[in-house]
This record gives structure tokens, C-alpha cells and sequence, in this order.
């Protein structure tokens, strides 16, 4: 395997990873187009998953330091995003995704994971953020610390469709962010901090059933993955955080609706 591979895909796997755009439907597409399948593909890709992951992490550390509950359970009797409220709001959003992921965990696997699916997926995905920028109700959540656990609930609900390849987790969460009454910010931050705890119980199911396929030669080749992951997620992050500020979500949903229109055209077709 070449490495120039590992970047590739790390690169994908950053930059689309929080953005609503899919990143498990990129990595499908463009590990076909590099002839890079498999198990052992299939396992590089849950596993840079963990690069962008530590990008989220390091990137607000502060949030995930004060959801410690240093105070015990007072914190279910307070307003904001720490202590046990904050993990309370986590927890709501995961379950969903979680519980239906347990139960479904096989078909998904095999009938949602190929390229016509994700195409499928992301011009349907498209045309649905579309249809919210233009419709959602007026945001009266602005900060994250108002964040309700019925919006989380809604948001966690959203995110149970992510699990169709294509469909975008970033994508599914923020929108179900923004139908709850979230600004477009504060639903792309809460969409990233909720990445994290659904992120790591998927990777970890994932690398557990998937790791007898690696070998020790394989270290380093997923090692670069790993750290170019990393790299590409921080700074995609950061950009998208600004970006989201001044602009709709509009350009990733014709980006999405483009893709899937080429890709269709040349490849699958």
C-alpha cells in the first residue's frame, strides 16, 4: 500500500468529517476511484475516524473539561453546557444512534455501504438542506448553555439517519439542529461535540470486529492517516466555524447535489 494513499484519504477524511457533507460517503467513493477495498480499507477508514475525533477534542477541550461533574449531580438543577447537565445532553443526543446502531449494525453494513447508495444519498441530503435553509423557524438559541434536552433529543433523532452512508452525520445533526431553534453556529458546534462520544462507540465496535485484517506492517501506512486526519479536520473545523457565520449551509448542499451528479455520470452509471 502506498502511503500517498493514506494521505489522500486522511485528507478526505478531515476536511469532510464535520462538514455536511459526508465523510464515510467520500471515503466509499474516492477508495473506489484508488482501487483501495476491502477489509483492511474498510478498517483504515473507521480508524483516521479517530483522527479527526482528537482534532474535536483538542480543539474544545475546554467544553469537554467542564462537562468533569466535580460537583456531583447538582448540576441536573442548573442552566448550561457542563457537570452532569452537559453529559446528560451528550447522552440524549447519542442513545438513539446508538440503540438503533446495535440492532441494525449488519444490515447497515450491508446494504448501505456502495457507491450507488451514497450517491443516493448525498443529492437526496443536498436538496434536503435546501429545503431547511429556506424553511426552518427563527433561531432563539444562541448560546450553547441554553441548550435544551428536548433539542437534544431532536438533534439525536436527526442523527440516527447518518447512518446511511452519503447522508452525513454533520449534516443530519446540524440540520436537526437548526429546525429546533439552534443559530447556524451553535448547531455546528453542538453537531461536533456530539460527534465525539457516537464517534468513538462506532470506531471502537468497528476496530474491535474489524482488527484481526491488520498486520504490524500496516502500522505505519495507517499511522499517516491518523496524523493527516488530524491535521486536516483541526483546520477544516476552524474554517467551517467562520464560515457558517456569514454564509447558509446552501454551498455544500449544491456541492453535494454536483458530486453526486458526476460521480453518477462517470462511475456508477
Amino acid at each position: 500500500m502506498d502511503w500517498w494513499i493514506a494521505a489522500v484519504l486522511g485528507i478526505v477524511e478531515g476536511v469532510t468529517e464535520f462538514l455536511p457533507v459526508s465523510s464515510t460517503g467520500h471515503l466509499i467513493l474516492v477508495g473506489q476511484l484508488l482501487g483501495f477495498s476491502g477489509e483492511k480499507a474498510s478498517c483504515f477508514d473507521v480508524f483516521i475516524q479517530l483522527g479527526a475525533i482528537c482534532a474535536v477534542v483538542c480543539l474544545y477541550y475546554y467544553r469537554f473539561i467542564g462537562l468533569i461533574p466535580l460537583d456531583g449531580f447538582s448540576r441536573f438543577s442548573q442552566q448550561g453546557f457542563t457537570g452532569m447537565r452537559g453529559l446528560s445532553l451528550l447522552a440524549v443526543t447519542t442513545l438513539p444512534a446508538l440503540v438503533i446502531g446495535a440492532l441494525a449494525h449488519k444490515a447497515i453494513k450491508a446494504y448501505l455501504f456502495s457507491p450507488m447508495t451514497v450517491v443516493l444519498a448525498l443529492g437526496v441530503g443536498g436538496i434536503a438542506i435546501i429545503l431547511v435553509e429556506r424553511l426552518k423557524p427563527a433561531a432563539d438559541v444562541a448560546e450553547l448553555d441554553r441548550l435544551t434536552h428536548k433539542q437534544a433529543l431532536t438533534i439525536g433523532l436527526f442523527q440516527i439517519l447518518a447512518m446511511w452512508p452519503g447522508v452525513s452525520r454533520s449534516a443530519a445533526t446540524i440540520i436537526g439542529g437548526l429546525l429546533s431553534g439552534l443559530d447556524r453556529k451553535i448547531a455546528a458546534e453542538y453537531s461536533f461535540l456530539a460527534a465525539v462520544p457516537v464517534m468513538v462507540a462506532a470506531t471502537g465496535y468497528d476496530l474491535y470486529k474489524e482488527w484481526g485484517f491488520l498486520s504490524a506492517s500496516d502500522t505505519g501506512f495507517f499511522a499517516v492517516g491518523f496524523i493527516v486526519s488530524f491535521l486536516s479536520a483541526a483546520l477544516a473545523v476552524k474554517t467551517f466555524i467562520t464560515l457558517v457565520q456569514r454564509w447558509s449551509l446552501a454551498p455544500y448542499a449544491w456541492y453535494r447535489i454536483a458530486i453526486a451528479g458526476v460521480y453518477f455520470v462517470l462511475v456508477v452509471r
